[in-house]
């Protein structure tokens, strides 16, 4: 089989791997609704509850990505992936809340699988195509959205306790097929650099730039994945499917656009396609920010009070726009980090995912104490709003005066070319 088949082979084996690993890692989004009432949660109980696989699966992002560059991505994906089984299966006869954390802590071990696949795939292309490759790997975060779809089929047929036992045995599937079709990795082992070499590059100020993009794409995709379900419920009084439902308008698009997001950045620069992603994201978060408040006004026939909240017909295409800004600015971000650090993408990619796993994991905890301090649920995306407010100041102080943004696009066939340049030398 010629190369260019086998990375076609890789990216779809890994992809769907990925895809499955994503499902397992949202798990708690469905399940902890009904885990929720039945050890009768509070809101940072439950944030903790669905943001505990995030913790691990953020902590070793960074360990498996190090083991990623120097054995290669088919065998450590193999292995995760088979180790992951038992413990997703444990899920269905925990029964106190201790249980579901620590289970929770173990088989967030999938949710590291990204910085596993994501170097892998990248090898098996050219750097012009490496964008569009890894936004295609990255739609493996549609799993969330396809969680959203089969995890309350299953509860209302069988109950909760029977999603990890279908899950245990899918992952186990996914891990014969991905063998079979992949091949080994070009990259393993071809890294001369020490470990304390490799991680030189926390020096750079950039890999920090880029964590504090991923900490906002990846990191409040994730954690709205893991809260929207729970705040139709909560905030709309819908029930498990009809919020699951809805909440995949979220999921569903930043998975499956993903790949354009990569092909977008290939076209127009990682710096064009992120500034404008953030900008939109921004303004979705400024109006999903508006508490539900009544506001009485006084006229001359008396005063009179109106009701105002972003009713669900807003609320929800506005969660699909931002599900798409999040897609876009997960490729992009990783575009960056192709772009930059070829030789590196293992350790990077550890790195930048790891600060967004963080996001992950911290953002649901802190939604959930909000909720319980202040009493206002859109208080989550007040925080994401302020957050992204910080990622468009920091990109305006340290990219956007020094570079084009698509000014040039319309105006010369080789300007995509210049602008890869412009962003690469101003990054710098």
């Amino acid at each position: 089989m010629n190369t260019n088949n086998q990375g076609i082979s890789v990216l779809v084996a890994s992809t769907l791997a990925f895809m499955v690993c994503f499902a397992i890692w949202m798990m708690f989004a469905i399940i902890g609704i009904p885990i929720r009432e039945t050890l009768k949660l509070n809101d940072t109980q439950f944030g903790l509850l669905v943001a505990t696989p995030v913790l691990t699966g953020a902590v070793l992002r960074l360990p498996l990505g190090v083991l990623t560059d120097r054995f290669g991505g088919r065998i450590v994906f193999f292995l995760l992936l088979a180790a992951s089984a038992a413990p997703v299966y444990l899920i269905a006869h925990a029964t106190k809340y201790w249980q579901f954390l620590a289970l929770g802590l173990v088989l967030g071990v999938v949710g590291a699988s990204f910085s596993v696949g994501m170097p892998y795939v990248a090898r098996f292309f050219p750097q012009n195509r490496r964008g569009f490759a890894m936004g295609i790997f990255g739609a493996g975060t549609s799993g969330a959205a396809i969680n959203m779809f089969v995890a309350p089929v299953i509860i209302a047929s069988f109950g909760w306790q029977k999603v990890p036992e279908v899950y245990a045995a899918a992952i186990l599937v996914t891990a014969v097929v991905f063998w079979f079709l992949t091949y080994p990795d070009p990259g393993a082992g071809k890294s001369s650099a020490g470990i304390g070499q490799q991680f030189a590059v926390l020096k750079d100020p950039r890999v920090w730039k880029y964590c504090q993009y991923y900490s906002i794409v990846f990191g409040g995709f994730t954690a709205l994945a893991l809260w929207m379900p729970q705040y139709y419920v909560t905030e709309y009084g819908l029930d498990i499917r009809q919020a699951a439902l809805l909440a995949a308008a979220f999921a569903l698009p930043a998975g499956v656009l993903r790949a354009l997001g990569g092909w977008l950045s290939d076209r127009f620069g990682a710096h064009s396609v992120t500034w404008w992603v953030l900008w939109a994201a921004w303004i979705c978060l400024f109006i999903l920010s508006y508490p539900r408040f009544d506001l009485t006004v006084h006229t001359v026939t008396g005063p009179k009070t109106f009701n105002i909240l972003v009713a669900p017909w807003i609320f929800t295409p506005l969660l699909f726009v931002m599900g798409i800004s999040f897609a876009f600015g997960m490729a992009s971000t990783f575009k960056y980090i192709a772009d930059d650090y070829p030789h590196s993408l293992g350790i990077v990619s550890g790195i930048v995912g790891l600060a967004g796993g963080l996001g992950g994991f911290l953002l649901p905890i802190m939604f959930g104490s909000l909720v319980d301090l202040i009493g206002v649920r859109s208080t989550c995306f007040m925080l994401l709003y302020g957050i992204t407010w910080v990622s468009l100041i920091l990109m305006y102080v340290t990219e956007v005066r020094r570079a084009p943004i698509l000014g040039d696009m319309a105006r010369s066939p080789n300007s995509a070319a210049r602008l890869s340049s412009t962003n690469h030398d101003a990054r710098r």
